[in-house]
């Protein structure tokens, strides 16, 4: 009999364990993929979908992953035409003062931007990060002011900047959400993970004060696909690391903030990425750039403007499901008056699936129309007369 009960026990035992799926393998919050990190987020990069959160809107110190937004500022002010990589940038010595991670900038030093950028993003160097900053901002504290209204900007409800590299201070802080959604703003200028997915490399290289510069961020060389894109320690902030990988055509970026040890952090970052690439994908529909169609501009000096894609647009797919083709919709502003800024938004892009809107972004103008001369308008109203 007892046998016979035991034999029973066993087989119950089985059929629970066959019919009920790990922890790893479930959705929400029920998934513990960050166990160690205070809170942590991934999300889908063209989408900015949420594939997974933990505590992911708690104010926490940034540390050094306050870069990723300094870095954003810089690659932004590239894009515009504000600065170029070969620009030579001095360093006061205020710049030259900051402790802490540093790539020993002396005072009155000359670098470019393109090896000041690949000392922020690589050596995490303080330095490096306030005499960008300095650069363009004038100073410091403005550059601040600069940070702190892109933060409004993108609407980071959890986030305010004290400083440019994340030394410990008063009331500076962010969240994972926070920097994911930076993280994602930045990776709009692609050419930025040919710095943060460096590993190694040198500084004044071939000078007697050659310097070796190691990337911080070790999953770089370990986890295949990863690519940037900084980490962050202080005493107070303890471990943490924003993160991105692009594998198999998708894009993911996870942050964990607060992890005991950089193994906590590291493991907790690699469980979020697995956990993203195995339950997902992604159907890219356009490249950032991409032309979908010319606005009608009133008084310009010229008549239209092209309506660009400011992003790679790609659609969220969770494996297993059925793939149905996505409905896209182009809508153009009908009433724009000259003069229209690049960059400003001349139209939408609608992404829908069974009614349901998937994507909804902005089309924006790929270059500058001024508005025309008097004379232009006064030849162009004769030629409307004249039915040309």
């Amino acid at each position: 009999m007892k046998r016979k009960l035991l034999l029973i026990v066993l087989m119950i035992s089985l059929l629970i364990g066959l019919i009920v799926k790990p922890a790893y393998a479930t959705e929400g919050t029920e998934v513990n993929l960050a166990e160690k990190a205070l809170s942590a987020i991934v999300i889908e990069r063209d989408t900015g979908e949420v594939l997974y959160e933990k505590n992911s809107n708690k104010a926490l110190p940034p540390a050094s992953m306050t870069k990723i937004m300094t870095m954003l500022l810089i690659m932004e002010a590239i894009d515009e035409g504000k600065l170029k990589y070969e620009d030579m940038v001095t360093v006061s010595e205020y710049a030259a003062s900051m402790g802490g991670s540093q790539v020993f900038l002396e005072p009155g030093e000359q670098m470019s931007v393109d090896d000041l950028l690949k000392a922020i993003a690589v050596a995490s160097g303080n330095d490096a990060a306030v005499a960008m900053a300095e650069h363009i901002g004038g100073s410091e504290e403005e550059f601040v002011k600069l940070m702190n209204d892109k933060a409004a900007e993108l609407n980071l409800e959890n986030t305010t900047f004290q400083n440019t590299n994340g030394l410990p201070v008063a009331n500076h802080f962010t969240s994972a959400h926070d920097l994911a959604v930076i993280a994602k703003e930045l990776l709009k200028y692609e050419n930025i993970t040919s710095y943060t997915g460096i590993y190694e490399d040198y500084l004044r290289k071939g000078t007697d004060k050659e310097f070796w510069l190691v990337n911080t961020n070790k999953l770089v060389r370990f986890y295949p696909g990863v690519d940037g894109l900084k980490t962050g320690f202080t005493q107070e902030a303890k471990y943490g690391l924003t993160a991105t990988a692009n594998k198999n055509g998708m894009r993911v970026i996870a942050v964990v903030m607060g992890a005991p040890t950089p193994k906590d952090r590291n493991a907790d970052i690699s469980s979020l990425l697995d956990y993203a690439y195995a339950h997902y994908s992604t159907n890219k529909l356009y490249e950032r750039g991409d032309i979908l169609g010319e606005a009608h501009v009133t008084k310009g000096q010229e008549k239209t403007v092209q309506a660009v894609v400011p992003e790679q647009v790609s659609v969220l797919i969770k494996k297993g499901e059925n793939v149905d083709e996505a409905e896209v919709t182009i809508q153009l502003n009908k009433d724009l008056q000259a003069p229209v800024q690049k960059g400003d938004v001349v139209g939408h892009l609608l992404v829908e699936k069974q009614g349901e809107t998937l994507i909804k972004t902005d089309l924006t103008a790929a270059e500058t129309i001024e508005t025309a001369s008097w004379w232009e308008l006064f030849k162009r109203s004769l030629s409307t007369f004249a039915g040309k």
